[in-house]
């Protein structure tokens, strides 16, 4: 009876163990390469023309601000390229922000009465139009972005710091409803 950790069973094991390497490297191989960066989706359309933001909100200057966030977020992304004209571009995108409001999401421990955080809503009715073609991809379709602010500082203060993040945050969703799979 041959006792336990003889030297056949190692030698065994030895023919294995490079063998079982070798066909993990090449699982992680197959299994990786065609992995691609970014999300895969490719528009229907190579450039675009975004129109100046317009405003229905109390919210003044939003229009600039959001105008620069949304251009930033789509050059960033690169998948389609920006023109400065309707009559370059194979698709048109307008944006209308008609949402800024702000709700109550914590209370001051001392005085009740006292909001310490607000949530922040900016809302935007979105709408694509393939400009070769003349369909309508998308019309008002609604996009909105929230932010949390707190008032230590002031509200008015707090509220201002925020509104460049909360731009950024809708240009963000904008361009995913703009580029992505519909």
């Amino acid at each position: 009876m041959a006792a336990t950790g003889s030297p056949s069973v190692w030698v065994g094991v030895r023919a294995v163990i490079p063998s079982l390497a070798l066909l993990g490297c090449l699982i992680a191989w197959v299994g990786c390469s065609h992995y691609q960066l970014g999300t895969g989706a490719t528009p229907a359309f190579r450039t675009l023309y975004v129109a100046p933001v317009a405003n229905r909100t109390l919210l003044p200057q939003s229009q600039a601000l959001m105008s620069t966030q949304l251009r930033e977020a789509f050059l960033r992304d690169g998948r389609v390229t920006l023109v400065n004209s309707t009559e370059a571009a194979d698709a048109t995108l307008t944006i209308v922000l008609n949402d800024y409001h702000r709700e109550v999401a914590a209370s001051r421990a001392d005085d009740t009465g006292l909001a310490r955080k607000f949530n922040l809503t900016l809302g935007a009715l979105c709408s694509l139009q393939d400009r070769r073609s003349g369909k309508t991809i998308f019309e008002n379709r609604p996009v909105r972005a929230q932010r949390e602010v707190f008032t230590d500082s002031g509200q008015l203060q707090a509220e201002y710091q925020t509104l460049p993040l909360l731009a950024d945050a809708l240009a963000a969703r904008i361009l995913h409803a703009t580029l992505d799979v519909w």
